[in-house]
Parts: C-alpha cells; structure tokens; sequence
C-alpha cells in the first residue's frame, strides 16, 4: 500500500473543507431538528397564546423562517467558500502542487482503485451539491424549486462519505498504513 506524503497545501485545504463539511452539516442539522420552521412556529404560537395577537400558520412559518435566516445566511456564505476551496483544490494540480490521483490507473491495486474512485464520486457529488447550491441563490428563478430538491439531496452522499472516509482512515491506521494520521496532520509519518 502507498505510503503517500501530503504537502502544506494539500493539508491545509483537505482540513479547511473538512472543517466546512462539518459546519454545513451543523446548519443542516440544526435547520431540520430544533430550528425546524415547525417547532420555531410552535414556540411563537405558544407565546402569542396569552396575548390578543393571532397569526395563521402561514404567517407563523414565515416569522419562523425570519428567525433562522441568520443561520441560513450562514450556511450560504461556508457554501461560497466551499465552492472556492473546491476550485483551487481541482486548479493546484496543474500547478504540480497537488497530485491528480488517477482512479484508472493499471498499477493500483482494487482496494487502491475503490478508494480512489469513491473519491471521484464524492468529488461529481459535491460539484452537484456546490453548483446546485449557487444556483438556488444566483440563477434563474425558474429553476429554483429543482435546484432546491437537487440540493437537498446532499445530505444523502455527505454523511455516508464522511463515515466511510474515517472508518477508511481508522482501518488504513491499524492495518497496512500505519502513520496515516499523522501524515495527514503534520506531512511525515510521526517520528518513534
């Protein structure tokens, strides 16, 4: 198995996604569980109940959207910078500063090949995802509603991905690549 050294850049730019991903799927998860426009409209009902303002459902889902439109804004601007990590991410190999790792290459072997190509499928999925993304906010309203549900789709590659990538990384560890993480983390196997 090789024992791939990982440069400054290429660390620096795989954490920073890494740590993008994490806060997407932070706004995500808080979107659909405690900040859900259903339970925001709920806690508002409950409040105007002791006064005399009433408000119909829809009109409680919107202020409910307003409340979370921070964090949405949030989520927006962490997808801007994804999309600009992910351009340099693909530009630096034709700077040589990043190594193109080529899925089709003979001389791999099949665990080889099968990591490389789920790479590539995470990689066509997040370009779906960032282009879907940009699309909701800048392109033509027509397509709005599609994007949205293209969009939505994310989540359904991004957590399987990032459960296999660790349980690949913890495996590689313990087995036929040891000094993995420590590679990853300070670009040479750690020193004994």
């Amino acid at each position: 198995m090789e024992n791939s050294k990982y440069s400054l850049v290429y660390r620096i730019i795989h954490f920073a996604m890494s740590i993008l991903f994490l806060l997407l799927l932070g706004t995500i998860f808080l979107k659909f569980t405690w900040l859900n426009k259903s339970n925001v409209a709920a806690i508002i009902q409950s409040f105007l109940s002791d006064t005399d303002l009433k408000l119909s459902q829809e009109q409680l889902f919107d202020v409910a959207k307003m409340i979370r439109q921070p964090m949405m804004d949030w989520h927006n601007y962490i997808g801007y910078a994804l999309v600009g990590l992910f351009a340099v991410r693909f530009v630096l190999p034709l700077f040589g500063k990043i190594k193109f790792q080529n899925p089709f290459d003979k001389s791999l072997t099949k665990r080889m090949r099968f990591q490389k190509i789920l790479y590539l499928v995470f990689y066509v999925c997040t370009l779906v995802s960032l282009i879907s993304g940009v699309l909701i906010e800048l392109g033509p309203a027509d397509y709005k509603e599609l994007m949205k549900d293209i969009h939505a789709l994310s989540i359904y590659y991004l957590i399987p991905f990032v459960v296999i990538h660790i349980a690949g990384v913890l495996m590689g560890e313990f087995t036929d690549q040891k000094g993995i993480i420590s590679r990853i983390v300070n670009g040479t196997e750690e020193e004994k």
